[in-house]
Order: structure tokens, then C-alpha cells, then sequence
């Protein structure tokens, strides 16, 4: 489980991609809800045409040379939507990963889950055990899933990890740094995102991936996710290789 596991050693770091367009994509999938009431539906339609959506988008990054791909499927906050709602996203979240397994095991895609996997029902933790380790050989599009995530939980769940270590004697408090707490975080193995992009129209980050987009360049886009073409993605990341990076240093 991502939440438990101990940091490993040559951990992908913060470095900035080594090419124009980015390197690892984050995207919080906003806009289900809306997209099925603006049809007369319930909102649990929107969340099935926003996980057929999925596919598309995932397909299309090895052509836009997005190695890494991270989504944001369900927040520790959305625990306080409605029981029918969150009942009929944790039936969704094992059919979409019963119904994917063996298409992304074939397209060569890996898969992680980042996130605690504590409050989440047996069936669905062990499917997604099953995913992880059916694509673990796999050296395509590495998608990681944030299910049951929030920035701050991964956040003290990894200083929890570190004092612990600490207290029992294999990391001195002296050797803590910046690029200690990356090591104990869900996403150790991934570098850090590019670009992060929020559909719906709504500007906030919504607690997704706190640490990791310190430097992140972000885009904010009024379209609903069951409506994000691989088209609208692949111009988000040819803007992208337009922006001037600089990471608090000066262009010289």
C-alpha cells in the first residue's frame, strides 16, 4: 500500500523536465456532477461518463510524450458527500478497475494508487492490489490514481513515517531536510508534476498534491471533464512548452 510503504532509496526528485512539453501531467477531474445535471440527470451518470473519459486521456499521452500521468479520483473530503453518492463511486471505482484491467495490462500501462486505502471496503482495496501488481512490469504511461487522497493527509501521514524513524534510530533529526520528506510521501517513485490541470472552471488546487506542484505550472479550464477531449489535452500541453520556467532563478 502506498500509505505504508517504507521510502525507497533513488527516489524520482523535483527536478523539471528535461524536454519542452511535459514530462507528468496531475489532473483533478472536476465537473461529473454538473455535467449530468446540466442534462437532467442524476450525478452518478456524470461520474460514469467522466470515468469512460479516462481511457481517452491516458491513450493519448505517449503521443504527447506524457510519461507520467496522475488523476484525482476521490478526496478524504468527498467522504462528506451524500452516502448514495460516495456508495455509487466506490461501485464505480471496482467496475472501472475490473472492466480496465486487462486493456491497460495490454497497452503496456502501469498503475499506482496513491492515497490511505484504510477506510476503502475489501473487495475494492483488493483490486486495486490486483491492478497494481498485474501492471507493476510494465514501462508505458504510468498512471497513478488518488483514491482516498488529500495533500495534507499524505502529508502527515509521511512525517508520522519519519518519526519513526527518527525515534527508533535510522534517521538523525540533523540529516532532515527538504529532500528528506519527498521519500516518506505516497508519490516517492514519481517525480514531481509539470503541469496540473483542474477542469470545471473552478481556480483552487482542492488539497491535490500539495508538495509535489510547489513548481508546477497550472491551467484552470472552464471545460467539464466528461466533455476533455485528448484534443483540448494535447493543447494544454503544446502551451505548456511555451512558458518560460525558470525555478526562481534568472533567465540569463
Amino acid at each position: 500500500m502506498p500509505g505504508d510503504v517504507h521510502p525507497l532509496e533513488g527516489a524520482a526528485g523535483t527536478e523539471p523536465a528535461a524536454r519542452s512539453g511535459p514530462r507528468h501531467v496531475a489532473i483533478i477531474m472536476d465537473g461529473n456532477g454538473r455535467w449530468a445535471q446540466a442534462r437532467g440527470r442524476p450525478r452518478l451518470f456524470g461520474h460514469h461518463a467522466g470515468a469512460r473519459r479516462v481511457r481517452e486521456i491516458v491513450e493519448c499521452c505517449p503521443g504527447l510524450g506524457v510519461k507520467y500521468l496522475t488523476i484525482f479520483a476521490f478526496s478524504t473530503e468527498n467522504w462528506k458527500r451524500t452516502q448514495t453518492e460516495v456508495a455509487g463511486l466506490m461501485s464505480l471505482f471496482r467496475r472501472y478497475i475490473s472492466k480496465e484491467m486487462n486493456a491497460l495490462a495490454e497497452r503496456n500501462v502501469r498503475v499506482r494508487f496513491i492515497g490511505d486505502r484504510v477506510r476503502l471496503d475489501e473487495k475494492l482495496k483488493a483490486l486495486m492490489d490486483k491492478l497494481e501488481r498485474k501492471t507493476e512490469g510494465n514501462d508505458g504511461t504510468q498512471l497513478t490514481i488518488a483514491l482516498n487522497y488529500g495533500g495534507r493527509d499524505e502529508v502527515a501521514r509521511a512525517t508520522k513515517r519519519l518519526a519513526r524513524d527518527v525515534a527508533e534510530g535510522r534517521l538523525n533529526p540533523e540529516d532532515v531536510d527538504q529532500e528528506t520528506l519527498p521519500r516518506y510521501l505516497d508519490t516517492h517513485v514519481l517525480p514531481d508534476p509539470d503541469l496540473v490541470i483542474r477542469t470545471s472552471g473552478e481556480a483552487r488546487i482542492s488539497n491535490f498534491l500539495l508538495w509535489q506542484s510547489a513548481y508546477a505550472e497550472y491551467e484552470f479550464i472552464d471545460t467539464l471533464w466528461p466533455d476533455f477531449t485528448s484534443e483540448e489535452m494535447a493543447r494544454l500541453c503544446n502551451s505548456f512548452g511555451r512558458r518560460d520556467r525558470r525555478f526562481g532563478a534568472i533567465k540569463t
